[in-house]
């Protein structure tokens, strides 16, 4: 059993504190991300599961409310702490890979700077909370495969929290049991401390368990939704985004990391943990990011190949991770002025830059069509939308009587009998002819700074003369994506 070097928990500590005050500095930029609106929106149905995700998102974005108030900073700030936590676990991964103090320093910096922690420590997000629980899990499996097996129990208790928060850390552990299987070492598989801890991790998640069974398993039709929807798109941005998902220096840092692990017949198994899931994730048209948390093992291990190398390489890493982070800060977080955000190539690159604006024209447009109606139309009016995102807005703005069918929101319909008026926008003109008689298109959406996103050019329509009852017509408002 190797003992790991000491902590350089000066640098490490630096890094860490430094992240947490830059994002709590700029948490208040262009305004809540989409999500974020449904994660607030969410957090005002407390439960122990929705169809699109585990509850610890939602319970967070409630417990920021609670705590920090009703606040887009306030909203932000688990997110910037869960990063500066992020960076002290990479720090202390590749510690655990026999990196001193340069290679722990390297990979603290590294880590804060990559374009991914930054958006997930910026903004409410499930990844936000995921990374640090993908790199608590990276960290313990790496200590019980250099020799201490107790840790397999850690392993478990993390795996099993982590579970309430997304199932993704599945693919994770997919990957090490495939490594430990193909090139070992394979004794550990009979480690009574490893399914000691796989025992843990069953009990934990078994909450999440019975509520995927009694509820149809809504997880496999979410992400059969999201594999018809962007399956290809994500296929297509899978291999160019594992360079630029942390910035193209730290995939090159972690690129030789691989190849150190893969040297190492402890840990060999954690080098085909990231192909496994790299396939998996192709396979099944997941998302590009899935692997991000194996990148930051990759590059922690590449951190201790620079520091072994001398002859100044680790002063050649720190320059170019300072280049790399400079671009990571400029794309990942609201510091170019709004006024000019549409005429950069930001929004095209950074999806949560880009669907944070327009949002105060947005219910500025649909008040201004509630206000049109007479008092007695209005007061039993209600606001049909076709996205969370939306909904979310509105409901946080105070508009009463929003609906939507879109996720875990069809839940909380159907609309009133008495809704014969409503507002509609994301909706679709065969969803509103179905349901009305007659829709006019009352307004436009324009965020006012020229950002191309899903909100601008938006409409707004009012429709009368309701069809049906809304208790039979609901159903075939519900859509998953």
């Amino acid at each position: 059993m190797d003992l790991p070097p000491p902590l350089a928990w000066r640098p490490v500590a630096a890094v860490s504190g430094a992240l947490v005050a830059l994002l709590l500095l700029v948490s208040g930029g262009y305004g809540h991300h989409r999500d974020e609106l449904y994660f607030r929106a969410l957090s005002e149905h407390p439960a122990w599961g929705y169809v699109d995700q585990p509850p610890l998102t939602p319970l967070l974005a409630g417990l920021s409310r609670a705590v920090f108030g009703d606040t887009l900073p306030g909203l932000r700030v688990l997110p910037a702490l869960a990063a500066g936590l992020l960076v002290v676990l990479v720090a202390l991964v590749a510690r655990e890979l026999g990196g001193r103090g340069t290679a722990q320093a390297l990979a603290a910096f590294g880590t804060a700077g990559g374009v991914y922690t930054l958006i997930a420590g910026h903004t409410m997000l499930t990844v936000s909370f995921d990374l640090p629980c993908w790199l608590a899990a990276i960290l313990f499996t790496v200590r019980a495969l250099r020799g201490r097996p107790r840790w397999w129990l850690a392993v478990g208790v993390v795996a099993g929290l982590a579970t309430y928060n997304k199932l993704l850390i599945v693919l994770l552990f997919a990957g090490l049991a495939a490594g430990l299987l193909a090139v070992g070492p394979r004794r550990v598989l009979a480690s009574p401390w490893l399914w000691a801890g796989a025992l843990v991790a069953a009990v934990l998640a078994a909450p999440n368990l019975v509520y995927q069974v009694t509820n149809g398993w809504p997880q496999l039709a979410m992400a059969e939704a999201l594999r018809a929807d962007e399956g290809d798109e994500m296929r297509v941005l899978f291999a160019p985004m594992q360079l630029l998902l942390f910035g193209p220096v730290v995939a090159v840092i972690g690129a030789f990391g691989w190849w150190r692990l893969w040297r190492d017949r402890r840990v060999r198994a954690a080098a085909v943990a990231y192909p496994v899931a790299a396939v998996v994730t192709l396979v099944t048209g997941g998302r590009f990011d899935y692997t991000g948390g194996l990148i930051l093992l990759l590059f922690a291990a590449g951190c201790v190949g620079v520091e072994a190398a001398g002859a100044g390489r680790p002063r050649s890493a720190a320059v170019s991770l300072t280049l790399n982070a400079a671009g990571g800060a400029l794309l990942a977080l609201p510091l170019v002025p709004v006024t000019v955000l549409g005429s950069t190539p930001i929004p095209a690159i950074n999806e949560v830059a880009r669907e944070s604006v327009g949002w105060p024209r947005f219910t500025a447009a649909v008040r201004g069509v509630l206000d049109t109606l007479p008092p007695e139309e209005r007061a039993r009016a209600i606001v049909l939308t076709g996205s969370y995102g939306e909904h979310g807005e509105l409901v946080r703005a105070g508009v009463p009587r929003v609906y939507s069918g879109h996720n875990q929101l069809h839940a909380y319909g159907p609309p009133p009998e008495t809704g014969t008026v409503a507002v509609t926008v994301n909706i679709g003109r065969r969803g509103m002819d179905f349901q009305y008689a007659a829709c006019e298109e009352r307004a436009t959406i324009d965020n006012g700074v020229g950002v191309e996103n899903e909100l601008q050019g938006m409409t707004v329509h009012l429709c009368r003369g309701l069809k049906q009852p809304w208790s039979a017509a609901w159903p075939r408002y519900r859509h998953l994506s």
